[in-house]
């Protein structure tokens, strides 16, 4: 099943690291012939900061929306797209997830700030928290030097986009939309296993005589797996590049995506409990944290486009 992406929403707080979202944004809504949503939410809450709360008049609340308005007309000149700035008063990724629902929205794109240590433990981000609440999948872009977005044309470059597959319903759904993504920029598909010693410690464990055995015959039985996803009808113009990797996940696939200078990962996005959350993150918020190109995650909500 191909994946259309008909719109998209790209989101900003004004700065030039997230300004560089809404070019993904643009970009993107003009190859695909996509309507492009730019929202930016007025966050009056003082979680950022600890300060005490300050009560803002109707005024000042108007100014600071027709700010954010007259912004966002410059970021976006004269492109010739069909587009819609939505400018909303709460609480960041709250408004985002409803927005993006009402919307029926395809695609959501927010720049990463690279926020780590004891903030983002306590307070966490909004890019974070999106990939959690968001009704469907998030690209996370990096800074400018980093991505694939040629500002002299402002066209998407993928060349190379690597799938994480671990065989779950969420990692399924990535790999869909990892698929429609490559047909349509006509790109190298890479998908990749990580064979963890924590889960495989069994059959990973040298048994004597059987054990180079065992290993060999669990490394063909994934092979065959990942190459099994594939349909028949899309070796027509894609040649799948199937890799078993060993290791911790994160760690592995951004090794990965260095090695082969990829231009997307694309990867499934699991439920956690709270002390996951906080104090470990799943393997798609470390590799969002450190990878060298664009993050998409995908959640099992997809399911409704």
């Amino acid at each position: 099943m191909r994946v259309q992406i008909k719109s998209i929403i790209s989101t900003t707080d004004l700065s030039d690291p997230s300004n560089h979202g809404v070019l993904y944004g643009v970009a993107l809504a003009k190859q695909l012939g996509a309507k492009l949503y730019v929202c930016h939410v007025i966050d009056l809450t003082p979680t950022a900061t600890y300060e005490m709360a300050v009560a803002y008049s109707i005024e000042q609340q108007n100014r600071m929306v027709n700010y954010a308005h007259e912004h966002i007309q410059r970021l976006i000149g004269e492109e010739s797209i069909d587009w819609e700035p939505l400018i909303k008063i709460g609480h960041a990724a709250n408004e985002i997830a409803r927005i993006a629902e009402e919307k029926d929205v395809t695609l959501a794109i927010s720049a990463s700030h690279g926020r780590s240590g004891l903030k983002r433990l306590v307070i966490g981000s909004v890019t974070e928290s999106l990939m959690r609440t968001l009704p469907c999948p998030l690209l996370v872009v990096r800074s400018p030097e980093l991505d694939v977005l040629a500002p002299e044309d402002q066209e998407i470059t993928f060349q190379r986009i690597l799938v994480g597959c671990d065989f779950s319903p969420d990692s399924n759904l990535a790999f869909q939309f990892g698929l429609s993504l490559a047909q349509e920029f006509q790109c190298e598909l890479h998908l990749a296993h990580v064979i963890e010693p924590s889960i495989y410690k069994d059959l990973l464990k040298p048994a004597r005589e059987q054990g180079e055995k065992l290993q060999q015959g669990l490394r063909d039985r994934l092979n065959e797996k990942l190459t099994g996803m594939v349909p028949e009808d899309a070796r027509d113009w894609c040649k799948p590049k199937i890799t078993l990797l060993g290791g911790q996940p994160h760690e592995e696939l951004i090794k990965y995506a260095v090695v082969n200078n990829l231009d997307l990962i694309v990867l499934g996005v699991r439920g956690q409990s709270l002390v996951e959350k906080l104090f470990i993150g799943s393997t798609t918020d470390r590799v969002v944290r450190r990878a060298p190109c664009p993050v998409l995650s995908v959640r099992p909500t997809v399911q409704s486009i």
